[in-house]
């Protein structure tokens, strides 16, 4: 568990299919695809957690149905906390049983259609439990099984957000993936003190209007912008963060990757 986390590849955020998509096995045969080009080209896949409170099938149910292969160090699965204790440990025996070992901890969104985590489920004196406690916890009840990361908000005011990472580094956390990063954004700069592998994500969908919706800023539609131009000077800008590609068009953009990052 203590060799060095690889920044050197790209991380590849794939989505499992909506619970209600009306083609699920289309989409689940659509997700395998995705994966094994992912792995194949040596990148890690990164796999969400019901992203934006829609209910999806979980990562390792979509793994062991199209019996996917697990690299201990080409695979990271987003665990939130919109999830009941049972189902919580349901999904971490199933990373571990795998081969798993690199999970994304964050607080998630939620939905009148997921449970949210209490904290006498897990034992903590807490009025609500933040992806803080959720570390504590997977360090508690399964110790050394897990690489635990965090997330980073550069949208949040930077005070508040930056005391909350410190209270996740002190939870345990082991490495950090922002939320989509444009440009030279000064602010990821401060996450060089925390001294963890930091991974920045680059927005690979031209519509930034989406991206405005997920941050919470608004992005007039129709905004010019060149993701592939962002990743290259992502990867000008900070040498020393590893990148994070958040909608990646499989069809038009990653046949390119290898190039852009040599």
């Amino acid at each position: 568990m203590d060799h060095p986390y690889d920044l050197k590849v790209f991380h590849v955020e794939i989505l499992t299919p909506k619970l209600d998509a009306p083609d699920i096995e289309g989409e689940l045969t659509k997700f395998g695809d995705k994966y094994r080009a992912s792995i194949g080209a040596g990148y890690v896949v990164c796999i969400t957690d019901n992203p934006m409170g829609h209910l999806s099938v979980t990562a390792m149910d979509a793994i062991q149905e199209l019996g996917l292969p697990v690299h201990p160090d080409r695979l990271c699965v987003h665990l939130n906390t919109f999830h009941t204790k049972k189902d919580l440990d349901a999904i971490l025996r199933a990373v571990h049983d795998a081969g798993g070992r690199d999970l994304l901890i964050v607080s998630g969104d939620g939905s009148q259609r997921l449970h949210r985590l209490e904290p006498d489920e897990i034992g903590v004196p807490c009025l609500t439990v933040t992806s803080v406690e959720l570390l504590r916890y997977i360090d508690r009840e399964y110790p050394g099984l897990f690489r635990c990361g965090v997330a980073f908000n550069p949208y949040e005011p930077q005070d508040a957000e930056l005391a909350k990472m410190e209270r996740k580094v002190d939870a345990g956390a082991r490495f950090i993936i922002t939320q989509p990063i444009l440009g030279r954004d000064e602010r990821v700069i401060a996450l060089r003190r925390f001294g963890l592998p930091a991974i920045l994500d680059a927005w690979m969908s031209k519509k930034l209007h989406l991206l405005g919706e997920c941050v919470g800023t608004p992005i007039p539609e129709g905004t010019p912008y060149d993701p592939i131009q962002n990743l290259k000077d992502l990867r000008t800008f900070f040498p020393d963060f590893g990148l994070y590609l958040t909608l990646l068009g499989f069809k038009t953009q990653f046949p390119i990757l290898g190039s852009l990052w040599t």
